[in-house]
């Protein structure tokens, strides 16, 4: 696989990165995959295409190629839930979000298999990530580290009913300044669209906001899930909606604007 992501530069103290955007599975691994796990259903689709608009506000931005299925870049590499006691994937996940088979029968990756995804997949894109915190950190004073995430409406496996639409995370208030966390949930509970929203409800950060988050260094971070019926068809084949899409895009730029703003004023502070 010759890219194992996207990344581009940008000149603002703000970088968005879309860790589960990725389609590409190596072809030998896409071979021991069942249907159902080859249909790579539970990817963030399109959302590397909603946030179409990084560039105008002078974004940095990482963007996975690979599959999460291949291994979850949002996952803990050590293996530890990053919510102990509920449901969740693991770090190379065996089923889907609705609980059918990604593996063949006797298929499943071995822990050595796991360490050497780790190694090839996870690693590389983290350094890329953690390089470019520390860029901005020197340039700017401070970053905002937004990363960028949608999910089905219903997945009854996570939690029961209909998702809110906008769920901001904030590692219950531990990986974001509080002035930032609290300006950007501001923008997605005011919306003018009508979309809903809470702050650090079922979704409250994977592992790169816990990890990346330090406040106290000048790094806050937050993570965004979506819901996909906003701005796509949840079912195969997974259709992008641009017109859905216009109507949420208004909000996601304010949002990241907001966010740019407020690390701005730091900087300049």
């Amino acid at each position: 696989m010759a890219e194992l992501f996207e990344f581009t530069q940008g000149s603002a103290p703000l970088l968005v990165s879309i860790p589960h955007d990725g389609t590409e599975v190596p072809a030998d691994l896409l071979a021991r995959m069942t249907p159902e796990g080859s249909n790579l259903p539970d990817t963030d689709f399109h959302v590397s295409r909603l946030y179409s608009f990084l560039d105008d506000l002078g974004a940095s931005r990482i963007v996975a190629r690979v599959s999460r299925y291949v291994v979850d870049l949002n996952r803990d590499p050590t293996g530890t839930s990053l919510y102990p006691g509920a449901d969740t994937t693991g770090l190379c996940p065996t089923t889907t979000f609705d609980r059918q088979e990604i593996y063949r029968p006797g298929q499943q990756p071995s822990a050595d298999e796991v360490q050497q995804r780790v190694s090839e997949f996870f690693v590389p894109y983290h350094l890329r990530l953690q390089e470019e915190l520390e860029r901005l950190v020197a340039r700017h004073h401070c970053a905002v580290l937004f990363d960028a995430h949608s999910i089905r409406s219903r997945v009854p496996r996570f939690f029961e009913g209909l998702l809110p639409d906008l769920n901001l995370g904030t590692a219950a208030g531990q990986s974001a300044d509080p002035e930032v966390a609290a300006r950007a949930f501001a923008v997605l509970r005011d919306n003018d669209a009508g979309y809903s929203a809470v702050r650090d409800g079922r979704f409250q950060g994977g592992y790169i906001t816990r990890h990346y988050g330090a406040p106290s260094r000048g790094i806050s971070a937050l993570q965004l899930e979506l819901s996909q019926k906003n701005y796509m068809v949840e079912t195969p084949p997974f259709e992008f909606s641009e017109e859905r899409a216009d109507r949420l895009r208004p909000t996601l730029r304010h949002l990241l604007q907001v966010c740019r703003q407020w690390a701005e004023q730091r900087a300049g502070s």
